[in-house]
Order: C-alpha cells, then structure tokens, then sequence
C-alpha cells in the first residue's frame, strides 16, 4: 500500500468513530476522522491521496449527497458507505452512483479492515495510472523535456517554441553535457519536419578520409571498397534535419565543400556526375567560440554566418543552481524505474553537496550523480579528508538553495504570493522582494 494513501472516516458518533480509528491504526492503516460532511468536503482536496468511508445518516448533508460531491471531484475516488438497518436498498442504489461498497452497522472490525485494503489497493493502482499518463503527457511537452525553472530555461523553451517550425538554421552553443543534442532533437520534433528523419553526425569523430563519403555518399565502385552504392547522411536527412555535432572539429576544406550543398541544396554522391536535390534544415552544436575561431581563421568565416541564422546559448548548470534539485528528482526517478528500485530519500549531506558541487560535466554529471544515488551508492565520491566536493561558496549555495525553495513554492501555487508566503511562513512583502532578488516568475 502506497505510504501516502489513507483513510477519512465520516461518523457523527463519536464511539464509532473511534473504534473505527482504533481498528485501521492497529493494522498500521493510516486514518483520520471527523464528524460531518461539510469536514469531510474541506479535507478532500484536489491532491487527496487516499478513501473516504462514511456514513450515510449524518447531520446537514447526508452521505448520498456527501457521494455525489466527492465523485463530481474525482470520478476515482472509492467511497464506502455505512448503512444502519432498513439502508440496505439506499446502499444498492448508491453503488449503481459510483459508491466502492458499503457496510451494514454492526459491522466487524475485520470487515472494516478488509474493505478499506481492496479500496485502498484500487485507489493505489488508479493513482499510479494516472500518474503514467501525466508523465507520458509531460515527457511530450516542452517543459517535460527541457527541465528548469530558470529564467535561462524559460526563455530557451521559448526561443524553442518560437523557432522550431520554421526553416532557419540553428547554431547551439553550450559547454559539454548541456543538452545540445536534446535541444537539437526538440527543434525537430516541434517543427513540421517531425515525421521526417533526424540525422545526427558527430564532426569529430570521423576520420577525415571517411568523411566525405559518410555526409555526401558514394556510387558503388567510386573508391577501393566500396562495394555499393551508399546514402549520405545529408541526403538521408531529405525533408527533415541534419544535426551537425561538434561542429567546431569539421575540418576546412569539407567546411567549403558544405557550405557550397546549403547554398545550392544540392549535393553529387563521390563518384556521380549527377546532381540530387535535398531539403534539411541543418542544426548544428559546438563547444567553441566559432565567431572567434572565424576570425582567427580556424574556422570557414562564410560557413559560421551560414550557420548562425539563429543561435541558442545553454548555460552551463553553475549558472542555474535553482533548477539542480528539480533535474536531480527528475533523473534520480528515471533511474529508480530503470534499477527497478524505491528512490531513496534525499539526505541534507547529499542537498549540500548537490547545491555546492561546481558542475563541470553539467547535466550529464548530475544524470551520473542520480543514478548512483538511486543505486544506494554515495553521490560524490570523496574528494580530500572532508568529503565535499568543492565549488560554490557558502553564502552562494544558501542563495541558491532559497531561489529553489521560492521557485517551488511558487509553482505550488500557481503564483500566488499570498499562498506561497503562507507555506513558507514568511512575510509577503518579503517573498515579494526575494522574487524580485532572484528574477522568479509568479
């Protein structure tokens, strides 16, 4: 049974109701009870974990009403009903409305018990349901797949929304681990080409004798080996997009060779005379400087301008502390689900360290520092006799564990500062001038 699921019990009697309670906690049920309807509707929430049993003679509004409320608010919360003798064709009725079951007064504390664990197990497995298909909807949104509350990240999503479906070129700069390819891929995947292939080449780690042949594609025969004709990855990449990774490391005179298939969109397999038409968009990530490396002559200076219609800058994950912890859950579940393991409770050494850490393989570092920990094993590796890894200054990391306890609270309550200042137990005017401090959005 879920740890977080329980049971209200609606009684006005007040020894029923504690043997009820005495009952369920003696089987290590988690409860709670109160005395009317009207308690029973400001208790269940639209994050009520757990069942309801009432009973269906109570003062003001009655059970069947208390029913009839409940299931407008969630169609798959059980209700059980307690019926006194004579109720017995008030309860049938009730469960062709949607009531779990129900019980005739007196009833056996064994009954209690079994009734609620079938109730409890249904509401469970519902739960878990409709949490897959949040997931499932999430993982397709932009926001289930770009993860991060910072301004950085929000303003990326919306560079992403912004420029996805159209035909410009993207250049994406990023330090390594920052999730370029994954922007890349949501740049297809959000545009009108999403059906159409995504072709990812990593520039450097080819050889360059084998470039030209794996972008451009050889007839058979063209050189010793090959034996049959082959399709280059741009042309592979036809109506859909070309991902260029690495772009930094594509050496020039290929770079000259590129440039003159984007202008044209047309390209000559080696070893043909004959022209083939091709449409990509071209994506491309790099590491480096490439205006700087343009101008100093390491790089095509005509090849980056063809690149750079648009350019995305991800910064690095030091830069935004307040979306570390929400990163962290994210892959420590995934991994959990993958290791087929409960997640483990995250202890204060680990958040210290999470919030201190310097991240420098970024994203992917911490994807690697989650599935450690989802595997039971240390975090961070010790590094020198404290065992903290070293970074970010004290007074930092508290700054940036609060933006992150802000930034939560205020998507709990969907922005309302009113609320958030409640959960946080703290002055308004105060949370005001800490969101206006740290550029959160309410």
């Amino acid at each position: 049974m879920t740890h977080d699921l329980k049971v209200l019990i609606v009684e006005d009697d007040p020894h029923v109701l504690l043997g009820c309670q005495q009952a369920l906690a003696l089987e290590d049920i988690p409860c709670i009870g109160v005395g009317s309807a009207e308690e029973a509707l400001a208790q269940v929430g639209d994050d009520f974990a757990g069942i309801v049993i009432s009973d269906i003679r109570l003062p003001g509004i009655d059970g069947l009403e208390l029913l009839t409320r409940l299931k407008a608010r969630d169609r798959s919360l059980p209700v059980v009903l307690i019926t006194g003798h004579g109720d017995i064709a008030m309860a049938v009725g009730a469960m062709q409305k949607g009531a779990y079951d129900f019980m005739e007064k007196p009833f056996a504390p064994e009954r209690l018990v079994d009734v609620a664990r079938r109730a409890l197990e249904q509401r469970g497995l519902a739960r878990e349901v409709f949490a897959l298909r949040r997931q499932l909807a999430e993982r397709d949104s932009l926001e289930g797949r770009i993860i991060g509350r910072s301004p950085a990240m929000q303003q990326l999503r919306e560079l992403i929304a912004n420029v996805a479906d159209t035909a410009a070129n993207v250049l994406i700069e990023g330090e390594t681990g920052t999730g370029k390819e994954l922007v890349a891929r949501c740049l297809h995947d959000f545009s009108r080409r999403h059906s159409k292939a995504f072709v990812a080449l990593n520039c450097g780690g080819l050889p360059e004798n084998l470039f030209e042949s794996e972008i451009f594609g050889h007839e058979a025969n063209a050189f010793t080996g090959a034996g049959k004709r082959r399709i280059g990855k741009i042309e592979h990449a036809h109506e859909g997009t070309l991902f260029l990774d690495e772009v930094e490391s594509m050496p020039l005179a290929l770079q000259i060779k590129l440039l003159r298939v984007l202008q044209e969109r047309t390209l000559e397999r080696l070893g043909s005379n004959q022209s083939v038409a091709v449409d990509c968009r071209v994506i491309a990530a790099t590491k480096a400087d490439l205006d700087a490396a343009s101008k100093a002559g390491e790089f095509r200076s005509d090849f980056y301008y063809r690149l750079n219609v648009v350019t995305l800058e991800l910064p690095p994950l030091r830069e935004r502390r307040e979306d570390i912890l929400q990163l962290f859950e994210h892959f420590l579940q995934q991994s959990s689900l993958r290791f087929d393991r409960v997640a483990p409770e995250l202890d204060n050494h680990t958040l210290s360290s999470l919030m201190s850490h310097d991240w420098p393989g970024n994203v992917r570092e911490l994807r690697n520092v989650a599935e450690r920990f989802a595997l039971g094993l240390p975090a961070f590796k010790k590094t020198g006799s404290s065992g903290t890894p070293q970074g970010l200054a004290f007074a930092e990391a508290v700054e940036a564990f609060e933006r992150t306890l802000l930034g939560d609270a205020l998507q709990r309550s969907s922005g309302n500062l009113s609320q958030a200042s409640q959960e946080l137990g703290m002055a308004k005017t105060t949370l005001f001038d800490k969101v206006k401090k740290y550029g959160l959005s309410h």
